[in-house]
Parts: C-alpha cells; sequence; structure tokens
C-alpha cells in the first residue's frame, strides 16, 4: 500500500511523511479515525514508507525487495494483530493469517462486518485474547530479518480485556528499532493505560467530496447518485461502498417526489409508491428511510438557521431550503424523522413492506397537512 493509493488524507500523510524524513518516529503510535476513514491504509502505507529501500520525497517506490512484500503482506518484519473469533484459549491471530491477507489483498477498506464474514463465528465474540499478548511479545522480542525497523500493526485494540495490560512493558519501552501501531475507532473503549502510553494521531473522517469522487472514479456511478451515497455514509468509505452495492433508487428524488406527493395528498399515487418501494428489497428500503432520517436532519439544521453545518449535495441543498421554509416547522420534521425511525425499526424485523409504506406515507399526509404530530403512537406493520 502507497500513499497514493489512499483515498484523502492529505494533511496526515504529509505529517506522517515528514515524521519519517526528521527521524522522528515515534515507537508507539495510535491511529484514532472513525470507520471507514482510512487508518488502516494509512498504517500499512506508512510502515511501508518507513522501510522501504528507495523511498521518495512523498512515497514509497513501490518497486524494491521490501515494497513488493508488502503489497503482498508477506514481509517478515511486518507482523499483524486483529480480533479473532477463537476456539480455544490457546487460540492466537497468526492462525488466521489466511484470511486477514485475503480481505486486506481484497481491499484494506473494511470493518469487524467484513472480518466477520471470513468465519463461521456464530455466537462468539471476537476478542484478542493473552495468548495473542504473549504471541506479540514473542515476536517482537527476535531481531529484524531484513527490514531496518520491526512494524506490528494491532488492529481495533478495543478488544483487547485487561489481559492488554500485558503489553505495556512493551509498548513503553519496545525493543530497538520496533514500531508499535495501533489502528482504532472508539478511544473510550481502550485501556487507559494502554492510552496514556501511545502518541495519538487523529485521522479525520473523510469528505463527502472525497468519497463521491472515489464513488464516481472507481464505481462509475454518476454525480448525482454519487452525492447522495457519500452524504449518507458521512464520510465512511466502507459504508458507502455497501451503499453502492445495494441501492438501486436515486434517494434524493426519490424522497423528495414522496414528501411532495404527501404534501399534495394525492392518495392514490401514495399507494402506487407503496408497491413500488415493496419491491425493492430489505436492505434497500432501509437505506431509503436511513436517507430519508438524515435528510430531514439537515433540514432541522436550516430550519434552526446552521446553514453553515449542512452537508446536503449541491444538487439537493435548493429543495430542501424551500422545504424547510415554506412546509415545515421544527416540530413537523422532528416528528417525521421519529416516524421514519419506527418504520427502519420495523423493516429490519420483515416488516410487510407494502403495508408499512403505506401506513407511513399516511403518516406524512398528517403531519406535514394537518399539523398532527404523534405522539407515543404504537405503529405495527405485521
Amino acid at each position: 500500500m502507497q500513499f497514493r493509493e489512499i483515498i484523502g488524507q492529505d494533511q496526515i500523510k504529509q505529517q506522517l511523511i515528514q515524521s519519517v524524513k526528521d527521524g522522528r518516529v515515534s515507537h508507539a503510535q495510535l491511529f484514532l479515525s472513525h470507520d471507514g476513514s482510512g487508518a488502516l491504509p494509512l498504517a500499512v502505507a506508512y510502515a511501508q514508507y518507513l522501510n522501504c529501500l528507495e523511498r521518495g520525497e512523498a512515497d514509497s517506490c513501490g518497486n524494491c525487495t521490501s515494497c513488493r512484500k508488502y503489497s503482498r503482506y508477506i514481509h517478515p518484519d511486518l507482523h499483524f494483530s486483529y480480533p479473532f473469533f477463537g476456539s480455544g484459549k490457546d487460540d492466537v491471530a497468526r492462525n488466521y493469517l489466511d484470511q486477514w491477507r485475503t480481505v486486506l489483498q481484497h481491499d484494506l477498506y473494511f470493518d469487524m462486518d467484513t472480518w466477520r464474514a471470513q468465519f463461521d463465528a456464530g455466537n462468539k465474540q471476537p476478542n484478542i485474547n493473552i495468548a495473542e499478548c504473549h504471541d506479540i511479545i514473542k515476536k517482537l522480542s527476535f531481531k529484524a530479518f531484513e527490514a531496518e525497523t520491526k512494524v506490528l500493526i494491532m488492529w481495533l485494540p478495543e478488544y483487547l480485556d485487561k489481559e492488554g495490560n500485558t503489553l505495556l512493558k512493551l509498548i513503553e519501552e519496545p525493543p530497538e528499532n520496533t514500531l508499535f501501531i495501533l489502528v482504532a475507532n472508539h478511544a473510550e473503549r481502550i485501556l487507559s493505560t494502554i492510552l496514556s502510553r501511545t502518541q495519538i494521531v487523529k485521522i479525520r473522517k473523510l469528505t463527502d467530496e472525497a468519497v463521491s469522487g472515489y464513488l464516481t472514479q472507481e464505481l462509475g456511478l454518476g454525480e448525482t447518485q454519487a452525492a447522495g451515497y457519500s452524504f449518507l455514509a458521512d464520510g465512511n468509505l466502507v459504508e458507502a461502498k455497501r451503499l453502492a452495492a445495494n441501492i438501486e433508487n436515486d434517494h434524493a428524488v426519490v424522497f423528495a417526489s414522496w414528501l411532495r406527493t404527501a404534501f399534495s395528498n394525492k392518495g392514490l399515487e401514495l399507494i402506487s409508491f407503496s408497491e413500488k418501494a415493496a419491491l425493492w428489497g430489505r436492505e434497500n428500503q432501509k437505506n431509503f428511510l436511513r436517507y430519508g432520517i438524515q435528510y430531514l436532519r439537515e433540514c432541522c439544521l436550516l430550519i434552526s438557521g446552521a446553514d453553515a453545518l449542512v452537508k446536503l449535495p449541491p444538487q439537493v441543498l435548493e429543495t430542501a431550503k424551500k422545504l424547510s421554509a415554506h412546509v415545515l416547522t421544527l416540530a413537523m420534521a422532528e416528528a417525521l424523522i421519529g416516524v421514519l425511525e419506527k418504520a427502519h425499526y420495523h423493516i429490519e424485523r420483515n416488516a410487510n413492506a407494502k403495508i408499512l409504506f403505506l401506513d407511513v406515507s399516511l403518516q406524512l399526509v398528517k403531519i406535514i397537512n394537518f399539523k398532527t404530530l404523534p405522539q407515543g403512537t404504537q405503529y405495527i406493520y405485521h
């Protein structure tokens, strides 16, 4: 993995590259990011750049023996640790190295759901156990085979329980020429004793422009569709790609049309919409409702005068402004969000989609036209 392959994050790339050039690489670093922001690719690219035999000003060469081994994740001085679904107390991460490399070679942008799918995990919970901690200590106690610096990248240290205290001495005083990189999403779930011994590198969410650009250039989506997906994903590239794989509808157009139909109180058209929505499939239906919830939350910001915080794509923003200025009040928008959230909950539990979308459509009509706000109403769609 080279820095040029990583989407966005230009500022943090420059920061990491400069630390290598200046010889100021902290031996224990915590890459703290949001889901799908690219922290793991950054960690791998950083390690590759550090050990590149012919590194350039802005990236590793990609051609030396070190880079070629890094690109296949088989360099003897590159180690990984990660949560796994162990079958016994002596199980360690390297027992699942083949699955791990398969995931990395497919796409470095992934999450726990992607990783879990590699296993028949059942009800097992992932963790990083005491045996894995001991194995890490053992691996890093050896001298480097080829590289100047041994690197261990631990993905999701949140899954370390109190056993993580076993690693404290190693993190605080590692063997010479050893780099320890922790890649985490939730600092509050990490042992405070580990946090205090690492240099935290904060990685921002990806911008909507970066995500949208990836969807158009790499996945071939149209600009309007890509903008809608990037808005819904909120900087999470993993989620954006998941949405692009599952969603067939242009949410911005369809949702706006649904609201206009409800505002016009056209009963036959609402029935027709419900019949079409019932054919989308459960994942598409859930994602459509999620889009509606996000859209209405942005409308709440517009109604409240917080226009600077709104992240709607330009193609959708004007419609949202008109809706917020002439149709919706804050109470109405909040009520609509509540209705959509309940609908999303019931779709997840296999509700009858046709009945659900018709019922929700009628709720929209009542709220928008008659200012009837639901008060603790229970909706049953089964």
